[in-house]
């Protein structure tokens, strides 16, 4: 599988309109954005398009669905995944490809969250799920890659990995048993900017993300 150089950007989205601007304004020039736009009812594609991004549109729902398009769709050698409600700092994201040394798969960002952004539960639910693939597979991490960055033919070769939520989850397991040379940094992470979270903004979300996180084997 070729690739080119560089870096493309993935950002799925349902429903980010309002905090897509400030996302996308934040990407470095040089790397490329692929907006994937999962069943939005609002201007979400209009307002990545007038940005410069391009969009893809991903008709199954789930976050892992979209994420499997946006890196189907890239042509990059590396790919970066990060939310588009301004959660994330683009800005870092130079810091984490930085790190790609010979034989590194993927560097993934460790959530410091600033205070109130990340709920209690939020927090109980990831750090099970990290000790999880700390004990069970070996991997080094205390955080579910809410943000990462991937070498593209290493990502496409594990396959679809799960739909909706488990997607993050799926992807550490799949790295873990293939062997990956996975790194962890600290990335910032703040309030969303806009809207309420579709997983951390409420405990049904929280429960129905973690009933995605424990179907992955």
């Amino acid at each position: 599988m070729d690739s080119e150089p560089g870096v493309t950007v993935v950002i799925p989205c349902r429903d980010e309109a309002d905090a897509l601007p400030g996302v996308l304004s934040a990407i470095p020039v040089d790397y490329r954005v692929i907006v994937v736009d999962n069943g939005s009812t609002d201007d979400t594609a209009a307002v990545a398009r007038a940005a410069g991004a391009t969009v893809v549109t991903e008709s199954t729902p789930g976050y892992g669905s979209a994420v499997h398009a946006g890196v189907d769709a890239a042509r990059t050698e590396l790919v970066a995944v990060l939310d588009g409600d301004g959660s994330h700092d683009p800005r870092e994201l130079p810091r984490l490809v930085a790190e790609f040394a010979p034989g590194v798969d993927m560097v993934v960002g460790r959530r410091r969250a600033v205070p109130g952004a990340l709920p209690l539960h939020a927090r109980i639910g990831n750090w099970a799920f990290a000790f999880r693939l700390r004990r069970r597979y070996g991997l080094k991490v205390h955080d579910i890659a809410a943000m990462r960055v991937t070498r593209r033919d290493r990502l496409q070769a594990l396959g679809h990995l799960h739909a909706r939520s488990g997607y993050p989850l799926a992807l550490l397991t799949g790295a873990a048993r293939a062997g990956w040379l996975v790194l962890e940094r600290d990335i910032t992470y703040r309030p969303r900017t806009h809207g309420e979270s579709k997983v951390s903004g409420s405990w049904l979300g929280t429960v129905r993300a973690a009933r995605d996180f424990w179907s992955v084997r």
